[in-house]
């Protein structure tokens, strides 16, 4: 009962510390140090000690680098016009699916996310050319809103992925089997999405208008050269990692290097743009790490408080079935995700909910994939749902509504989690395939 009480004093403060708008990772620092002091009773030098060797030791982590480099990528690629190319190369090959260009928000999402890592990146680059297009075009507002608010999440869960490097470095598990495990939950979810938009067409035709005319030959391969931008460097990224010629960080370096390479051949590339994109990569990359690195620490000091044994000792006894499990930490990542980002919720939260899965016989690797999806639908709930912002900042439309219109993407991103738990060899067969 003590491990527990601690653990509620430690919540308190930090929810008192984000209600003061503290930043995300001097919060926890301060959590951190003041719970070892007033709770664990250490003196000031020997946390010292502690805080210092935590960021000795995470700084100085080679997994760490990918992620600066695969943010630079994505910064590079947001500012050249191959959102547009996406847009213009998938018109063609999906005019034939009922409700049409409707597809193009899911499968932009989808192949923007496999070269940038972040949903807000995926949601801002795809949502610039589709919502007005889309609009201009009379397509339904709320398909529009809603799926580009749901894939635009996609970035979380289809690698490369930032979240699933800092969950791969907390839970020290292989980066390179976490990014083979998003693989085709990202596709089921992304064939969810486009199954949901085509029955909704069937049933009422008019939320797209009538197909306009076939396109000729010279047409589609006009459309395949407009993609071959982002496959190529889709390729070049994943294909490397999945191959094994190199490791995650490794070849975050070579994407970097890729995405110049065709801002160069695009004719768009400038010394300017260049800067712009390394310091918009610096800025995010010392949030993620400096959060990270606090993370760690206050890691560290619930173990020495042994909060999270305490707490997987007491949930034990529950006797959960692993589903059960599953279904209360649902519930669990779905609070988080109406007050935090997606980073914060695993940092925090991570050396609770870890050792319990463990306990339960969880796979980590699907556990992470799990914890990514439950993630995601923060990423489309008020208040604090990213997504919603980006596109009330694009389209002009309220949060609420946005958030109205995301709702049924919500219930499939659900329906995935069940499907996970039914099937989990949606997530372990890729990994499990490429690397035992």
């Amino acid at each position: 009962m003590d491990a527990l009480l601690a653990a509620g004093l430690v919540l308190a403060l930090i929810f008192l510390f984000l209600g003061l708008g503290v930043w995300i990772f001097v919060g926890l620092l301060a959590v951190s140090g003041l719970s070892l002091a007033l709770l664990a009773g250490m003196d000031i030098s020997r946390i010292g000690t502690i805080a210092a060797n935590i960021v000795y030791r995470y700084s100085s982590t080679w997994e760490l680098a990918a992620i600066p480099m695969f943010i630079w990528m994505g910064e590079i690629i947001f500012r050249t016009d191959i959102s547009d190319r996406i847009f213009r190369g998938l018109t063609p090959f999906v005019n034939w699916l009922p409700g049409r260009l409707l597809h193009t928000n899911v499968l932009g999402c989808t192949m923007f996310a496999a070269v940038s890592g972040s949903s807000a990146a995926t949601a801002a680059t795809v949502g610039k050319i589709t919502t007005t297009e889309l609009s201009r075009r009379g397509y339904d507002q709320s398909l529009s809103l809603g799926s580009l608010a749901g894939a635009g999440s996609f970035g979380l869960l289809i690698p490369p992925s930032i979240v699933m490097i800092v969950y791969g470095i907390l839970a020290e598990v292989s980066i390179s089997r976490l990014f083979a495990a998003g693989v085709l939950p990202g596709i089921m979810i992304a064939a969810l999405f486009s199954g949901y938009i085509a029955f909704r067409a069937v049933l009422k035709p008019g939320i797209a208008p009538k197909a306009e005319a076939r396109f000729k030959p010279l047409e589609l391969i006009g459309a395949i050269i407009d993609l071959l931008p982002i496959i190529t460097l889709m390729v070049i990224v994943l294909g490397a990692i999945y191959s094994g010629i190199a490791t995650p960080s490794e070849a975050a370096a070579v994407g970097v290097f890729g995405a110049i390479v065709i801002t160069i051949c695009l004719r768009q590339f400038s010394v300017a743009m260049l800067v712009r994109t390394l310091l918009g990569a610096v800025v995010s990359s010392a949030m993620i790490c400096s959060i990270l690195i606090a993370a760690a620490f206050l890691s560290t000091a619930m173990g020495y408080l042994h909060i999270p044994s305490e707490i997987a000792r007491t949930i034990g006894e529950w006797q959960l079935s692993p589903s059960m499990l599953i279904v209360v930490l649902t519930l669990f990542y779905l609070v988080l995700g109406l007050f935090l980002d997606g980073v914060s919720i695993i940092v925090m939260s991570l050396p609770i909910t870890l050792p319990l899965a463990m306990q339960a016989g969880i796979d980590p690797v699907w556990f992470g994939i799990f914890l990514i999806v439950t993630v995601e639908l923060g990423q489309i709930t008020p208040p604090v749902g990213f997504n919603l912002f980006i596109l009330q900042s694009l389209t002009g439309q309220s949060v609420g509504r946005v958030a109205r219109y995301a709702f049924p993407f919500f219930l499939l991103m659900l329906g995935a989690i069940a499907l996970l738990v039914w099937f989990p060899e949606i997530a372990l067969w890729l990994p499990s395939t490429l690397y035992d």
